[in-house]
Order: structure tokens, then C-alpha cells, then sequence
């Protein structure tokens, strides 16, 4: 899969197949995360992959927007090192996580990007040392093919916006010419 065709097939997957992910698969996903970008290349990230039904429940506790992960046979936790990179850890986090969602998306698997969580919930669950933030949770596995009803709804209503509606030329509001 090339990689546009993967940014615009890539899709919030909040059911689950109670399939396996292979190992290989999961490897290859956290691989494309070891290949982002950081600041002065520091890679203030570490990832902790959660297979555990009784972790991953916990974890689906953990924040309102957060039930699915129960269902999702595939949790990854991404922590960012706050004394390695004071300033950046949550932002070269978030962007080796994106790899991770893209490579997903190449490999025919679905995530979901979780925000919602209780960070102390987290920490003390997979015994984060204090160094590191919890920066974001992400569901991987297969898609159940039915859509759920509040994505359903939600995407028919909300729709990517255009171009011309997110980026400026040279100062904000100024158009971009074609």
C-alpha cells in the first residue's frame, strides 16, 4: 500500500475482531515507529504493547472514550521520556505513534488513536517509571466489517475538510493559488 492510499484509508476502528494480531505484523508496526523523527534525534519514546485481556479491560476504564480497548486484542501505550527530552517527548511520541497507525493501516489492521485515559491508572497498571509521561493509547487489530452506529453517523455529518479550509500561503487566511 502506498503511502496516501494508507493516509486516506486509515480510520478510527473502535470494534474488534477477537483475532490475533501475528507477531510479525505487530513487529513491523513498531518498527515504522523506531523510524520517526525527534527532536536532535533523541527518541524520547517508549511503547508498551498490551495484550493481556484483564489489562486491556482495565485500560478501557480508564476514560469515557475508552470501552473498545477491552475488545481490541492489541494495546499500545506510548510513553515519552521527560528527562531525555523535556520540551519535545510528547511530540516525537505522537509522531512515532503515527507511523505505527500508518504502518497498521499498510498491514491491514485497524487502530484507534485514545486520548482518554487516567495517566495514574496507566503508570501504576504497567509500573511506568516516573521519567516518562503516558502520551497516548492505541487500539491495533482487525476491523469488524459493520461499522458502528456514532462513527456512522459522525462521518456522515463530518466531513475531512478542503484544502483551502486548513492551510494559508505565506500568513494565515491568505489562499492558496492552484
Amino acid at each position: 500500500m502506498e503511502v496516501q492510499e494508507a493516509i486516506r484509508a486509515r480510520g478510527s476502528v473502535r470494534s474488534y475482531l477477537p483475532k490475533r494480531v501475528p507477531k510479525d505484523k505487530l513487529e513491523r508496526v513498531l518498527d515504522a515507529a523506531r523510524h520517526a523523527p525527534s527532536a536532535m534525534n533523541l527518541q524520547p519514546w517508549h511503547f508498551i504493547v498490551v495484550t493481556d485481556s484483564e489489562k486491556r479491560r482495565k485500560l478501557s476504564e480508564g476514560g469515557m472514550f475508552a470501552w473498545f480497548l477491552a475488545e481490541s486484542p492489541v494495546v499500545v501505550v506510548g510513553c515519552g521520556n521527560r528527562r531525555l527530552s523535556s520540551r519535545w517527548y510528547a511530540i516525537d511520541t505522537a509522531i512515532a505513534m503515527q507511523n505505527m497507525v500508518l504502518a497498521a493501516t499498510g498491514e491491514g489492521l485497524g487502530t484507534c488513536w485514545v486520548g482518554s485515559f487516567d495517566e495514574e491508572q496507566v503508570r501504576k497498571l504497567l509500573e511506568v517509571p516516573g521519567e516518562f509521561s503516558v502520551v497516548a493509547l492505541l487500539a491495533v487489530g482487525y476491523a469488524r466489517e459493520e461499522l458502528d452506529f456514532a462513527s456512522g453517523v459522525l462521518h456522515a455529518f463530518r466531513r475531512k475538510k478542503e484544502l483551502g479550509q486548513i492551510a494559508s500561503l505565506e500568513r494565515f487566511g491568505n489562499r492558496l493559488e492552484e
